[in-house]
């Protein structure tokens, strides 16, 4: 059985919603499953509903609980190095899983914290039976080459836009 790769992204709702449903129907399914948030504190509802199933690992990734164009340099120098001993641990803890989910790797590599050949090198070199979801916001080339599955969520309205904040149990 051949993994393939998902890339999720764009600037709507929905990318994260979608690779933790991939990987709810994984685990459920009796596979070992693999989640690894960047700039994320791993304490959203489906965080939660994850650790149910002894079969998933679930690695947080946000030392400072910042966004990162709130961190001070120190921080990002922090999560630089969080991310990428992250993106090692995920690969690690997936060689016999049948799910790899990287969240937000897109915006770890956008930010600066993750290199792209370093996620592009890691993807090539997963075992080949890995199926592997990425998500985040624009994408660098390089890994929409490695792309068997690309999904775009487009933002046509959104409550934030409106001053509504992530409300627990919907967007968080």
């Amino acid at each position: 059985m051949s993994g393939l790769v998902h890339i999720y992204c764009g600037d709507g709702k929905g990318k994260t919603t979608a690779a933790f449903g991939l990987a709810l129907r994984c685990a459920g399914g009796g596979n070992k499953v693999v989640v690894a948030q960047f700039l994320k504190d791993g304490q959203s509802g489906e965080c939660c509903a994850l650790r149910t199933f002894p079969n998933a690992v679930l690695l947080g990734c946000n030392p400072s609980g910042k966004f990162s164009f709130r961190m001070s340099e120190t921080e990002k120098e922090q999560t630089r190095q969080v991310s990428q001993c992250t993106l090692r641990e995920a690969f690690a803890a997936a060689h016999d899983a049948r799910l790899l989910v990287l969240d937000e790797v897109m915006a770890a590599v956008t930010c600066g914290f993750l290199t792209v050949e370093e996620v592009a090198d890691a993807v090539q070199n997963r075992p080949a039976e890995l199926e592997l979801v990425m998500t985040g916001r624009n994408p660098p080339e390089e890994l929409t080459a490695l792309a068997d599955y690309i999904s775009e969520m487009k933002k046509i309205r959104h409550p934030f836009d409106r001053g509504i904040a992530a409300r627990d149990g919907i967007e968080r």
